[in-house]
This record gives C-alpha cells, structure tokens and sequence, in this order.
C-alpha cells in the first residue's frame, strides 16, 4: 500500500511567486462562470484546489493557460501578465495543463502521443532526455509504447496525459481532476507520480474532487464553489476544517 506523505509546511510559496491571479473573473457565453478570483501560488510549491461538480475548476484552468480569456481581472506568470496571450505561447513559458478527461488522440501510439506534447519546443536534442524522464516515471509507457492509446485502461491513459504534459517541460503544472473514474488503487499510483514531479522542482496546481488524496499530498488549498474562492489556506488545517469535512470528505 502506497504511503502518503504530506509536504513541508514552511511558507516558501509567499517568497517567490509563480503565478497569480488578480480579481479574475471568466464568462462562458452569457454566464459568468468564474467571480473576482484572486490566488498565488509560488515556484515550486504543491497546491490543491477543491470543488464538487461545477464549482468552476475545469474553467479556471482554462482561463489560467489562455484557452479562456478573463473579461476582468489579471493573470501573472513569472511576473508577466499572460491574461490574454494565446495558448500555445503560454506552454512554450513553461506552463502546461493536463486536462480533465485526459483528452488523448486514441488512434495514435503511446510515443505519438507523448510527442505531440513537445511540438513547440526548439530544443529538440533534449526532448529525448525528456521521454526517458516520463518513461522513468511511467515504466508502463516505455513497456507500451508503440500502442494505441485508446487500447489503454483508464488509468494508464491517465499516465500517459500526463507523460504528455511533462514533454512540454513545464515549470509549472497544472492537472485537472487527473483522478476521476479510477479505481482507488490506480488513483494512489498518480498521486504518487504527482508527488514525485513536484519533488523534482515542478510547481504543481491539482484541481481534484478526491480532497482526502488531495490534501495528504499537497502543501496548500484553496477551496472553490459556485466560481469563488471560500476557503484557503494550509492543506493540513483544511482536512481538518469542518466546512471542508463536511462537504467534501463526508464526514
């Protein structure tokens, strides 16, 4: 059985920002989805943001890597205002989503699809160090990787979206529900992959409904419903909020 440990609770995020979000807020059509979100997350922390079905997480995301602009407020990565640069521009500065649903090509191997995840990067002679890297977290993808991926169970594709956003060679991470229908076993498999990114120096932001994994893992939490931030603070008190017990961890 995997053991989980949670991360040092010494306050480096407020040192060194990474990104930050300033009065953000996001419409979907003529619905206003995401209000006034303000956040901050250092280099190299490990910060969980929790939220039932259609608390907004997915459209944060979305809002944060440029796939949905905000009609107001600001979104800041390593000091550089990116609310409204376009997607592609925002993972070549070392911000990469791992989206809910994984959202793989099926039709296409293992290798083609992690591939596809380093199509912007002009250091072509490091993409292979990168695919050892992802191998090594993932021996399964090496063992497999010239098969389709719509061949693969739930929670393989699940290694292998995320083997994809590591390709990009992201400083920062962002994984969107990366636990969703898998069996508990598999979910402590890539909790623990996750954990071990974030060891080796990649700021992690993890949208999850499954608080109790969430925040064994993480250092920080922010707590998100109907498009507004409630709660925030040390992953190690929110487990043991009663508001967070109550809604999210069923007790």
């Amino acid at each position: 059985m995997l053991r989980l440990t949670r991360r040092s609770s010494k306050p480096t995020w407020e040192e060194k920002k990474m990104l930050k979000l300033i009065n953000v807020t996001t419409m979907i059509g003529e619905h206003q989805v995401i209000h006034d979100v303000s956040l901050q997350i250092a280099k190299g922390d490990f910060v969980a943001l929790l939220g039932g079905n259609g608390a907004g997480k997915t459209t944060l995301f979305k809002t944060i890597v440029g796939l949905l602009p905000p009609v107001k407020g600001r979104v800041e990565f390593k000091g550089e205002e990116i609310s409204h640069m376009p997607a592609h521009k925002i993972v070549s500065r070392g911000l990469a989503l791992c989206p809910e649903g994984r959202q793989l090509f099926p039709q296409l191997s293992v290798y083609r699809n992690l591939m596809l995840g380093a199509y912007h990067r002009k250091d072509k002679q490091n993409v292979k160090e990168t695919l050892e890297q992802v191998y090594v977290l993932f021996p399964r993808l090496k063992e497999r990787f010239k098969q389709l991926a719509g061949t693969f169970s739930g929670g393989e594709q699940q290694m292998l979206a995320i083997g994809r956003a590591i390709m990009s060679k992201p400083e920062m991470l962002l994984l969107d529900e990366p636990s969703m229908g898998l069996a508990p076993m598999v979910v402590e498999g890539i909790a623990e992959a996750i954990t071990e990114l974030n060891k080796m120096g990649i700021t992690v932001f993890l949208s999850e409904q499954n608080a109790q994994i969430a925040l064994m893992i993480t250092r920080h939490g922010y707590v998100l419903e109907n498009g507004r931030l409630v709660l925030d603070g040390l992953s190690k008190d929110l487990i043991h909020n009663e508001k967070v017990k109550k809604a999210y961890l069923g007790t």
